[in-house]
Order: C-alpha cells, then structure tokens, then sequence
C-alpha cells in the first residue's frame, strides 16, 4: 500500500521518513492501520519535540527559588472560621445554580494493582467492594440531590481502557445516573520515539507504540471532543478536575469553589501538608511570582528538607492533583493547539527492529512525551491553594502494597466513617489493633460529617463489618 503523497510528505517533514518506506512494504492491513493511527496525530507536532527532546538535554526544567504558595490554611482562629463560612455559603450558592461541571480523570488501568482493566473498576470497598466508579458516581448523584442541580459529569478516559469504561458504566446501569448527564472524552495519545534517532516505534506490525498524551491534556480531550461546550450549555463556567484513585475526594468542595471564586481565579489548587520531605508528591510552591507546582523528583534533599521558624517545612504543600479551572481560561489554554509545555520519560518500550523482530529492551530506550495539568498554574492570571485535611480528604490508591495502597484507603474510610458515626452517637466496634472494624457509608446516605450526624443518629451499636445505604 503506497503511502499517500500527503502524508509521506508531512512525515518526511517530521524527521519520519523511514516510517513511509515502512507502510509502502506493510502488508494491506497493517498499512491501512499504521495510516489510520497517523491520521490521528499532530505530526507537527511530533517533529518539533523530537527537535526539543532527542539528542539534548531536557529544557522542560525551570530553576529559581521557590516559595510557599499564597494559601488558605485550614482555620484555626475565630476569624479563619468565619472566612471559610464565607466561602462556604459562595460555593453554595454557585453549585445551587448549577454553575459547576465535573470532570473525572479515569484514563488509568490497575496494572500497578495487580488489576486487569480500568482502575474505575478496582474493588476498594470494605464491606461491600464496592468499585471506584461506583463510589465516585454516588458522590455525583448526592451532590446533585443536596443543590437540586444538573451538575454534568466528564470522564476523560484513554484509548486502552474508553471501551471498557463505557461498558462498565452501560452495565451498572450508569451507576443510577442520567445517562443525558454523563459524558465520555477519550485522552489524546503520542508515539514512544528511539530515544537516539527520534524515529516513531512500532509496537505490532499494524500498530504505533502509543502512549497517553498526560492529564494536561484534558484541556484539549475537552475542546476537541465538543465537551467544553457540553458542559457550557448545561450551564457551567467552572470545571471541577478530581482523579478517579482518591475516594477520599470532596467533590466540588463548595468551601474550594467559594474561595477560588472570592480570588477571581482562572484556576486554583488544593493542598495537604506534607507528612515527610521524601513524600512522593509534587508541591506547589511561587517562583518568580507565579503558582508552580514542582514534581517532588525534581527537588534536591535541601529545598525538600528547609524547614520554616515553626519547624515545619517551607515547601509544605503537597499536591493532591485537584484543580478549579474557569472554562474560559481552558479555552485559552487551546487556542491554536494545547499551550501547555511537554515532558520527556525515558523508558524502555517494546519494538518492532528492522527485520520485523519484536524487541524487549533490558534498559530504557525511547522517548514518551506527557503534559501535565498543573503546568496551566504560571499562566492563569489569578490563582489560590486552599489547604485541606489529609485524613478527611486524600488517601490514594497507587500501589499493591504499602504506602498509597489499598490496605490504607481503607484503614483510613474506616477511621474516617467511624469518626463521622462517634459523632452521630453511634459506638463502632474496635478489633485488637484499635482500629474500628470495615465500614462503608454509601455518600447518598451521607456526603459528609454533618448529613452523617443528622441521618444516623440513633442508629444501633455497630458491631462488625457494616454496609450503611439508603433504605
């Protein structure tokens, strides 16, 4: 199948020639595939990060000192208590206007799990196993009920896992949602390139070595799919951005969405302090007077380490990659293409050699490129970090084992439920070890602390594992 002049011509601009010749000799198939597979990519764009990346030094670093951000600590005084009241009763308002979309970030898979399939699908709870998905989509469906709101929900998937997305939500009956409310955008993807010769790999005959484009961009997934209008016309001006491993998360927090509308800001950030210098979480921090958020692998042991008068650490705050963003700001972000800057990972990518031999590479051999969210921050014109409660609101599931795993979400929903049903006047049991026995509490039957105390009070002593749900 000769590769059509038009493309042979945009490949050769690119600096991939060579892959031309490869479609000319494919068979029919596997040309048609490869060519289909291009016609989804900004080759453009592919020639201008092999010219950045490939054969130099990485340029996506940025240097100059970094300060703490400008944030809303979690309240202390009389005074800080009345301001989050403030906001809170702003975000209120603002959710029960409906002025608020939602857009969950699922394009992950449970490899790192030891999981087959999307991690939306993951069985987290305790008692029930209830799945990520199931326990997010509750969220959304409460949310709504509290503010009486559409409040329409995005699901930026990938190519490797949309399809089983889509079915895992068609099969749980859209997990009792409004199907009308529900809409799935698919992630862009790049190619792996041979970290020496820049060249595009193959990963099958038919098949390019792709790879998401990052959660940066999301911005683009939006424009392109027709979302961003989507969610306009269902009257947002404000997208809530959440990652589908935290179950923790408080969706559209309205005491955020108060403080990210009190600072006019295009796109605003929360925050836990962190436990530990070496945590493995980015930090947002100012830099040349602009909100950045610094990826903790990029930070020497004495900037990590600095400690503040109060002894605690200057870079304290810790990124939970959950963002407020104003729909006219992620326009501008994609105006004539993502204006975002990309970032290189060397890693070891199987490939197809010139003999068609598939190689497995025994140490890191090509190039993937990525965008991150976070790096919106410098360019948004205002911006808060508003600090949150890290055993109320961030316990992610990363890992099979030890920290960031499984096991400690669910320690941590238990010892969170458990201190929502003390103050209901509800004794939970406790095993050996002190902690309390597994619980769930289904977020339609209660969203947070407050419509825990006003529905189960009164309810009998818990005893053992314990699914609470609305009756």
């Amino acid at each position: 199948m000769p590769t059509a002049p038009d493309l042979r011509d945009r490949l050769t601009a690119a600096g991939q020639g060579r892959l031309a010749g490869v479609i000319d000799n494919a068979a029919p198939e596997d040309a048609a595939a490869l060519v289909d597979q291009l016609a989804e990519l900004d080759l453009a764009l592919i020639g201008r990060l092999v010219a950045q990346f490939v054969g130099r030094g990485d340029p996506s670093g940025a240097s100059g000192a970094l300060t703490p951000p400008d944030a809303v600590p979690l309240p202390q005084t009389p005074a800080e208590r009345a301001r989050e009241t403030g906001a809170r009763a702003r975000g209120d308002s603002a959710l029960r206007a409906g002025e608020v979309g939602l857009v969950l970030l699922a394009g992950g898979q449970g490899t790192r799990l030891g999981f087959e399939g999307p991690k939306g699908t993951f069985p987290f709870g305790t008692v029930r196993g209830t799945t990520l998905f199931a326990h997010h989509a509750a969220k959304v469906a409460a949310l709504r009920a509290r503010y009486d709101a559409r409040l329409p929900l995005c699901l930026l998937t990938s190519p490797a896992n949309d399809a089983e997305t889509r079915a895992a939500f068609a099969d749980a009956d859209w997990f009792g949602l409004d199907p009308d409310s529900v809409s799935f955008v698919v992630q862009g993807a790049l190619p792996a390139v041979d970290a020496t010769t820049g060249e595009i790999l193959r990963e099958a005959p038919g098949r390019l070595a792709l790879s998401p484009d990052g959660h940066g961009g999301v911005f683009l997934a939006l424009r392109r799919s027709g979302a961003l209008d989507w969610l306009v016309a269902a009257g947002a001006r404000t997208v809530f951005t959440f990652q589908i491993d935290n179950p923790l998360t408080s969706v559209a927090d309205p005491v955020f969405l108060g403080y990210h509308r009190d600072a006019g800001a295009d796109m605003s950030n929360l925050a836990v302090r962190k436990e530990r210098p070496d945590e493995r979480v980015g930090v947002i921090a100012r830099r040349d007077g602009t909100t950045v958020v610094v990826e903790y692998s990029d930070l020497d042991d004495a900037t990590a380490s600095a400690e503040a008068p109060d002894g605690g650490l200057v870079l304290w705050a810790g990124n939970v990659a959950t963002h407020l963003i104003e729909i006219p700001f992620a326009r501008r972000l994609t105006d004539g293409g993502l204006q975002l800057p990309y970032h290189r990972a060397l890693k070891k990518v199987p490939y197809l050699d010139e003999d068609g031999r598939l190689v497995q590479p025994d140490a890191p051999n090509a190039y993937k490129f990525e965008t991150f969210i976070f790096d919106a921050l410098p360019r948004a014109a205002a911006s808060i970090t508003v600090e949150i409660a890290r055993d109320e609101q961030f316990s992610p599931i990363k890992n099979a084992t030890g920290a960031d795993s499984p096991a400690t979400c669910r320690r941590d929903m238990n010892r969170l439920y458990a201190r929502w049903l003390a103050a209901a006047g509800v004794t939970v049991a406790r095993g050996a070890d002190g902690e309390p026995v597994d619980l769930e509490i289904d977020p339609r039957l209660a969203l947070d602390a407050g419509e825990a105390q006003a529905r189960l009070a009164g309810h009998p002593p818990i005893t053992g594992p314990t699914a609470l749900t609305p009756s």
